[in-house]
């Protein structure tokens, strides 16, 4: 298992447009979080410009799928995504 982290790049109008598409992104997220594979997701602020989400999966075509499925991506709230393999070296979450 390796460690990702998917980058998501938001428009300037993420925070007022997200709430209709909210529910449906939380409910995806979950789903991977239930299963062990997302460890850790959210939006930086002060700008709001960037939302980091934190995988433990052993390949990253399960957060491909997720992007592509993910309400906030197909809506446009999503400019860019990248995703990063993480050589994480210490930590207490770490298995």
């Amino acid at each position: 298992m390796k460690y990702y982290v998917l980058i998501y790049t938001v428009s300037e109008d993420y925070i007022a447009r997200r709430t209709q598409y909210r529910t449906e992104h939380l409910r995806l997220a979950g789903e991977l979080a239930d299963r062990g594979e997302l460890v850790l997701g959210g939006a930086l602020s002060e700008p709001n410009d960037t939302a980091l989400l934190v995988f433990r999966v052993a390949d990253k075509s399960v957060i491909e799928q997720f992007v592509h499925r993910d309400p906030y991506y197909l809506h446009g709230l999503v400019l860019r995504w990248e995703i990063r393999e993480w050589n994480v070296v210490t930590g207490s979450a770490m298995v």
